[in-house]
């Protein structure tokens, strides 16, 4: 028999408080609602601010009053109630939360050092500055939790893409019901210009779907029929009408708010000393501030309690932790949203900070460094048999759900209307199919299966197909060997590229684990650049091979799969990373990073983000302790004031935010 070979062509929102569980203007609890707005108002609302307006309005009145030559009577008593007055729009709110604080036994909060650095100065008869000790930090405070909720609304309005219809089909008609109400197996039509409420498969032609949300990727998607079409995703074709596989509890999008949700609460190593540093910070600042107005008296002969009683103020006004306890978590809510923004959904900061330790790789083979999606690569043709034995093969394989029959239909580029009439469809579950096809007894399957029907390719001929890396698909029409089509995995662009990428940035070892067939994974290793491959591994032998690597303690190790069976190596590594959008529901459940376009060049992108993220959270970290030190040394000393205590606190804390929220 000749054969004659042709081509194939084919977030509890960040805290700022003084202790775990506490924000000073954040929480929902009801003491601090006097500090929260709506945050589908944008970046604040302007009746947020109507206290600390007047507040300044009669501070800089008072001022006027104080400093005017004509103005004698401004003093004494009517001075004293007149910037009581002045205070109270912003004090008493702090005021009233150190009362609630220290009736349940949480006395060392920043409300109580801005009381009794605001009491503090009316005593000595700084008035001015015990109003502007409360008017700046609770607009500081203000700004704040704007940010905090700018941060969350851009993350929430990124994710949260669910339509709220869906067009079913009931009864003959479609209607308009909540995605709630939709069970798999139903059909939804999707208009052109509308949003995918749920999973499913696609039961039109074709269409373009705008996936951007999902995967952070711009180029629109090519989908035909019978394949999948995740919820989120912009009808960009005609009139489309989808079989639903998933509810709308489990569908792509509801997955992913409920990832992000949870994200927020897997604290950061940072994140979790900072707030146990400021639990310790606040009742020592408290008493060494109060060691400032004290220790002099025995050591300084010109004593005067007021003057260093002023300088015990400044030192706690400065001291304020919030600048720290506020920013920190935002960096990393930050570098969250970032990472949504590009298609990554990182469950936790502390996976953030894992990503950065990094140095060994370890990836599965189907799925994740290739697209999981069989094609036909090449065809080897038997001379003597009939021209268009591949529609026939097609036609009969049209009856089959194995990809590898989806692939030969797609390569014939066969429709229901161009197919051949089928009967007396046999099909031997992973090994072939048997029909009648226009009167002709048709077989096809894999060359084992065939020859196990009596069928056989010739010596040297079958040699050659053995030995290929790619699957063989022999046909045999009313007895003879028509030919063979040979398909293969296609690797995802760039792997080479990429691979090299995560070399550079330090990743030191990358290995390919993959239960395929030694040669199958050895081109792959090929292609991609990749020196260390094993092949035929069972998914206990990845684990093992995962625990092994994990012995070294100077090993970090990263998985990086997307089937069932790579659940186990996902939850043994120390970061896990998932193909979100074809991979199963227990591996992205299970990894502690899901990649939204399924491409590895994401874990690029993702180490990147930590990297920045990172970087932010230990500059606000030195910004503010250095500001700090330097504004505590100063009032001691007698030259900083408490004005300048305010700004620099307010200031600093303010800086700390913006440079949180630049995390792209």
């Amino acid at each position: 028999m000749l054969l004659h070979i042709s081509s194939a062509t084919e977030i509890d929102t960040p805290s700022c408080g003084c202790e775990t569980g506490h924000s000073c203007h954040t929480s929902t609890s009801k003491e601090n609602s006097s500090f929260k707005a709506s945050v589908s108002t944008g970046f604040f609302q302007l009746k947020e601010f109507n206290g600390s307006f007047l507040t300044a309005f009669l501070l800089l009145l008072g001022a006027y009053l104080n400093f005017s030559d004509s103005i004698l009577w401004f003093n004494g008593l009517l001075e004293v109630v007149f910037y009581t007055v002045a205070w109270l729009p912003v004090g008493y709110s702090v005021l009233s939360h150190a009362i609630s604080k220290i009736r349940t036994g949480d006395v060392f909060t920043e409300f109580l050092l801005m009381s009794m650095a605001s009491a503090g100065a009316f005593y000595i008869g700084e008035y001015p500055e015990g109003v502007a000790v409360m008017l700046f930090y609770t607009v500081g405070e203000l700004f704040q939790g704007a940010a905090v909720r700018r941060a969350r609304s851009n993350i929430q309005s990124l994710l949260d893409i669910r339509p709220d219809v869906a067009r079913v089909f009931r009864d003959g008609v479609y209607k308009l019901v909540h995605p709630e109400s939709v069970s798999p197996g139903d059909k939804i039509q999707l208009l052109a210009g509308e949003r995918v409420p749920l999973d499913g498969l696609l039961l039109s032609d074709s269409t373009v779907m705008d996936a951007s949300a999902l995967t952070g990727e711009s180029r629109p998607i090519d989908l035909s029929k019978d394949e999948l079409v995740l919820s989120g995703m912009i009808n960009h074709g005609a009139v489309i009408e989808i079989s639903v596989t998933k509810d709308f509890e489990h569908s792509t999008v509801s997955r992913i708010l409920t990832l992000v949700q949870e994200a927020t609460t897997q604290k950061a190593k940072t994140e979790l000393f900072i707030r146990r540093f400021a639990r310790i910070y606040t009742p020592i600042v408290t008493i060494l501030a109060t060691l400032v107005v004290l220790i002099p008296y025995f050591f300084v002969e010109s004593y005067v309690f007021n003057d260093w009683l002023y300088r015990g103020l400044v030192f706690l006004v400065i001291s304020c932790p919030c600048a720290l306890v506020i920013s920190i978590p935002l960096g990393y809510f930050g570098g969250i949203g970032a990472a949504s923004r590009h298609g990554i959904l990182v469950k936790g900061g502390n996976y953030l900070d894992a990503l950065l330790k990094v140095n060994t790789l370890v990836f599965d083979k189907t799925g994740t460094l290739t697209n999981g999606v069989f094609q036909v690569n090449q065809v080897l043709h038997n001379v003597d048999c009939i021209e268009n034995w591949e529609l026939y093969s097609a036609s009969l394989e049209m009856k089959s759900s194995h990809p590898i029959a989806k692939a030969i239909v797609k390569h014939a580029q066969l429709d229901s209307a161009s197919a051949f009439e089928v009967k007396e469809i046999l099909e031997s579950g992973g090994k072939g199919i048997t029909g009648d096809v226009c009167g002709k007894r048709v077989m096809v399957g894999n060359i084992e299966w065939l020859r196990s029907q009596g069928h056989f390719l010739a010596g040297e001929q079958l040699d050659e197909v053995t030995k290929s890396s790619m699957t063989a698909v022999g046909t045999v029409i009313d007895g003879q060997f028509c030919g063979v089509m040979l398909l293969g995995d296609t690797i995802k662009s760039a792997m080479s590229s990429v691979i090299g990428d995560l070399r550079n940035l330090g990743i030191k070892r990358v290995v390919m684990l993959s239960g395929d067939r030694n040669e199958v994974v050895a081109q792959v290793a090929r292609s991609t650049g990749i020196n260390e491959f094993f092949g035929q591994m069972l998914p206990h032998e990845k684990s093992e091979y995962i625990s092994r690597l994990k012995s070294d303690p100077n090993v970090f190790v990263a998985f990086v799969g997307d089937g069932i069976n790579d659940a186990p190596s996902l939850a043994l590594a120390d970061v896990g990373i998932a193909m979100g959008a074809l991979g199963s529901d227990v591996a992205v459940e299970t990894a502690d990073v899901v990649l939204q376009n399924d491409h590895p060049k994401s874990i690029i992108s993702a180490i990147s983000i930590a990297r920045k993220t990172r970087a932010v959270v230990w500059q606000n970290i030195t910004m503010a302790m250095g500001v700090k030190v330097l504004v505590m040394v100063l009032g001691t000393m007698g030259i900083a004031s408490l004005w300048e205590a305010v700004f620099a606190d307010v200031g600093v804390a303010l800086l700390a935010i913006l440079n949180a929220v630049r995390i792209r």
